[in-house]
């Protein structure tokens, strides 16, 4: 497994450390380490875990007492044991900060949990996932509990098993690069490999509301994927199981994945940036696949783009974006 540097962002919640097994099996299964990463409002001394505990009773500092207190008995989880850990402890806004680190201590991999959302209910971690996922210039491991795990634990070991990962492809350079993570993936684990592409249900509406040209356009579109998609399972030897759907890509991404009981998703991520200025944000198919998927996604990054354009063309151009 190639991920040997892993960040563990945390706040100290139970609900946070669902992310922590995930993160200490890929370092144990790498000979790798943990960064713990703890990002707060308020400057915290560099010497915070040595400092005097007399200096910290002072009713202004107490909250850096109790910190180092929650640091501590982190450090003393059993899913540790026999793992280099190196907690972190940083003033700022969580998603800028973990990009900053993500680049100061070489990290591979980022293990973060997300909620979903219903309605107008949004849960601020679950925002901040996102923010994360948009601002890591590494992958990203998403985790909603209650979902389908793929790390078994039994004091302190941890066990990875990774039987069948789907990869949702559009031949894009973020899917291509999603995908050949997750061939890896599968390789080393021995996990049975699926392929998704999804024909966006856009396509079905120009065909109603062009007859004509859409519909013969929608039908070179699926003559197109199909081929591609076969070119696809043959450069893995066959042994990847390819699927086309059509209509919502996050609905049938999804789908799939609860379908064929998948342990993990991985997915391309192109950030989109503001033409306004403001914070960079990922498509809403990715956000939406993230919060319902049935199992923890791999958010594999590839670039950022201004603007989500469509691209439409023959096997030497990418396919449209889903």
């Amino acid at each position: 497994m190639f991920f040997r540097n892993i960040l563990f962002p945390t706040d100290f919640t139970s609900h946070a450390r669902s992310a922590l097994k995930y993160a200490a099996a890929f370092a144990r299964q790498s000979h790798g380490r943990v960064v713990m990463f703890s990002v707060q409002t308020a400057r915290v001394p560099a010497n915070l875990m040595t400092l005097p505990e007399r200096i910290l009773q002072d009713q202004e500092k107490n909250w850096l007492l109790q910190l180092r207190g929650q640091v501590n008995e982190l450090l003393t989880d059993p899913l540790f044991e026999g793992l280099e850990i190196e907690p972190v402890i940083v003033e700022g806004e969580p998603a800028g900060e973990i990009a900053k680190a993500v680049r100061d201590y070489d990290v591979d991999l980022v293990t973060v949990v997300t909620h979903g959302r219903r309605g107008l209910a949004r849960a601020l971690f679950g925002s901040t996932a996102e923010e994360i996922i948009a601002e890591a210039p590494c992958p990203v491991l998403t985790i909603r509990p209650p979902q389908h795990d793929f790390v078994h634990h039994r004091g302190s070991e941890t066990e990875i098993r990774l039987n069948r990962i789907l990869v949702a492809t559009n031949f894009r350079s973020s899917s291509i690069i999603a995908a050949n993570v997750a061939r890896e993936l599968a390789r080393t684990s021995g996990a049975e490999l699926h392929a998704i592409y999804v024909i966006g249900d856009y396509f079905e509406q120009i065909s109603v509301m062009f007859p004509e040209g859409g519909r013969s356009a929608l039908s070179r579109m699926r003559e197109e994927v199909q081929s591609r998609m076969q070119s696809f399972a043959g450069e893995n030897d066959g042994r990847v199981k390819t699927h086309v759907a059509e209509g919502r890509p996050y609905a049938e991404i999804v789908r799939l994945a609860a379908e064929i009981d998948a342990d993990l998703i991985v997915i391309g991520t192109t950030v989109h940036a503001s033409l306004f200025g403001g914070a960079p944000a990922l498509g809403t198919e990715i956000e939406r696949v993230v919060r319902n998927a049935p199992c923890p996604v791999l958010c594999v990054p590839s670039g950022r783009v201004v603007t989500p354009l469509p691209a439409f063309g023959r096997t030497t151009q990418p396919l449209p974006q889903t």
